[in-house]
């Protein structure tokens, strides 16, 4: 390649362009790593989220919300908010379809303080049409013990809308959905005393024996010691180092971040309904030769009509025609597939079948109870 520049460009500005589409390619290029931090395949026992629920109501509704007829749950509940604020509606016929019953849920994170603020996700209770320009009253959030951790309040972020006209209804997705970000407060705490630990314990979130030795040994590397040890395939224990008493953090921190080679069995998933077929690295075939083929027999009625010719003594009559294909794919061949071939061989031999999704679900059960695959066929 042969590259020039004016009298009045540097050589260096000139190639700053060619260098950088090049360092992007060879960054492309590069070989990832197989390895990941601890933080991204395991937890620690006790470092954890909860789950808040509450039940609440959304105002300001454009004519969208709950019909009090049908949904009596949300009448009561306005009644009984208005009385709590000084307003008096019992014994009245309330008609109001402004106002919508929700359940409103949130994840109160670890170590949340009170006072922070946490997104809450809100959802239509009753036949509400749509949450769009709608309002959450204030609204405790529960935890499964009944105590109120935080509490939610604001304007209704809805991704979705719905136009209705006489003929026709445009809904894009879910109007009776929304989110709150940062809507709710918390107000009380969930106490862990983290620097009383004596024992730190990770939870690995695909158990595996190999994986969890693995972490162990590279815990043992980082401190020098060989205190950690794998319990159970999902589970690692470390005494707490004295060097680390007091900076318990500190030591969770560099543990996380420790690269880690996660194991993975040999496993191929197969989803039924929709003919989704994920095959793990570590699938290995052995000697085994595969054959597809599919007998489909076509039959097309073409039915002609027969008529007499002008001032003819005849009728006109319908005269049956039937074209048959018969398609046996004989021109399909056998591929056979060599002992310790890849995943890539493996797909490009069933694909030099020119199957589809749904045959080569078939191909590889039969490839498995004929005991020439070496992995784990898991349907959902």
């Amino acid at each position: 390649m042969r590259v020039m520049w004016s009298g009045t460009q540097s050589p260096a500005r000139a190639l700053r362009p060619i260098l950088l589409v090049a360092a992007v390619l060879l960054a492309l290029s590069a070989p990832a790593g197989a390895t990941s931090r601890v933080k991204d395949i395991a937890d620690f026992e006790g470092v954890r989220s909860n789950m808040l629920v509450g039940y609440g109501l959304v105002v300001g509704l454009n004519g969208t919300g709950d019909s009090l007829r049908n949904s009596m749950f949300t009448q009561e509940s306005l009644v009984a908010m208005l009385e709590r604020l000084g307003v008096s509606t019992r014994g009245n016929a309330l008609n109001t379809k402004n106002v919508a019953a929700v359940m409103v849920t949130a994840t109160l994170p670890p170590f949340a303080r009170q006072g922070s603020r946490i997104d809450v996700s809100v959802s239509a209770l009753g036949d509400s049409k749509s949450l769009q320009g709608g309002l959450l009253l204030v609204t405790p959030l529960l935890g499964a013990d009944g105590e109120a951790y935080a509490v939610a309040q604001g304007a209704l972020s809805v991704g979705g809308f719905q136009a209705k006209g006489d003929a026709e209804t445009v809904t894009k997705g879910v109007p009776t959905a929304a989110r709150i970000p940062a809507g709710a407060i918390i107000e009380r705490e969930v106490g862990f005393a983290l620097d009383d630990m004596t024992q730190v314990r990770l939870a690995l979130r695909n158990p595996d024996f190999t994986t969890a030795e693995r972490i162990a040994t590279a815990i043992n590397e980082r401190l020098g010691t060989s205190t950690a040890r794998a319990v159970d395939p999902a589970t690692v224990a470390l005494p707490v180092p004295p060097a680390y008493g007091g900076r318990l953090a500190q030591l969770l921190g560099e543990i996380e971040q420790l690269p880690v080679e996660p194991d993975t069995a040999a496993r191929i998933v197969i989803d039924e309904s929709s003919g989704i077929i994920v095959m793990g690295a570590n699938v290995q075939i052995s000697r085994v030769a595969v054959a597809q083929g599919n007998l489909t027999v076509r039959v097309t009625e073409t039915p002609q009509v027969s008529q007499p010719n002008p001032l003819a003594d005849g009728r006109t009559v319908e005269v049956p025609r039937t074209n048959i294909e018969v398609n046996d794919q004989s021109g399909n061949r056998m591929v056979a597939l060599e002992p310790g071939v890849t995943l890539k061989d493996l797909v490009d031999g069933l694909n030099a079948l020119g199957v589809g999704p749904r045959d080569l679900i078939g191909i590889l059960q039969a490839i498995k109870a004929a005991g020439a695959l070496q992995a784990e066929i898991e349907v959902i």
